[in-house]
């Protein structure tokens, strides 16, 4: 589990693991950025089985993971089909582009970093409904011109492989379409 150390970090541990400890997954190796090293954390992630990306400040999460050649790690394993889940922070990483919103930075401004690159010609919104968001959405569509767009909310799955959508489970997924906004509930 791929996380940024912050205060409490270990209460919030629980809810990325307690669905994995009810189908019986219970070996977790934390690794907190930047209390481990960039190195170790390399080794840790080349041995993992499966990977969790943690939520948190999305600029640090950028800074310490999607900026460093932990993402060479991430990108490889990706390739070689270990799972990626990734939350909220963890989320825009994962994009080519990680768009982060004025809601989500102290600067209070739209603003975009480099990201992993494990989705291809995609941009999200996370949080999306909870935010209201639509705004940095439209945003991030008008500036980047993505072939898929996505406001994610709280408590949502996206599930993909391939680049391709291949499930969604939870509250609720939306995406523009000809400049309008729809809510899905399957993989289009």
């Amino acid at each position: 589990m791929l996380i940024l150390e912050r205060a409490n970090w270990t209460e919030y541990m629980p809810k990325y693991t307690k669905v994995l400890k009810e189908y019986g997954i219970t070996e977790f190796q934390y690794i907190p950025l930047p209390t481990v090293s960039v190195e170790e954390a390399k080794q840790l992630l080349l041995n993992s089985a499966g990977i969790i990306i943690g939520g948190g400040n999305s600029e640090l999460y950028a800074e310490y993971i999607a900026e460093t050649t932990i993402s060479k790690i991430l990108k490889e394993q990706y390739s070689a089909g270990v799972p990626i889940a990734a939350f909220s922070a963890g989320a825009l990483i994962s994009m080519e582009k990680c768009i982060i919103s004025a809601k989500d930075n102290v600067d209070q401004i739209f603003k975009s970093k480099a990201g992993l690159g494990l989705l291809k010609d995609t941009v999200i919104a996370v949080h999306f409904s909870e935010w209201m968001d639509e705004s940095h959405l439209r945003t991030a569509v008008k500036m980047f011109q993505p072939r898929f767009n996505f406001g994610i909310d709280e408590g949502t799955g996206m599930y993909w492989c391939n680049n391709t959508l291949i499930g969604i489970e939870g509250k609720g997924v939306y995406r523009l379409k000809n400049d309008h906004l729809e809510k899905i509930d399957k993989p289009m």
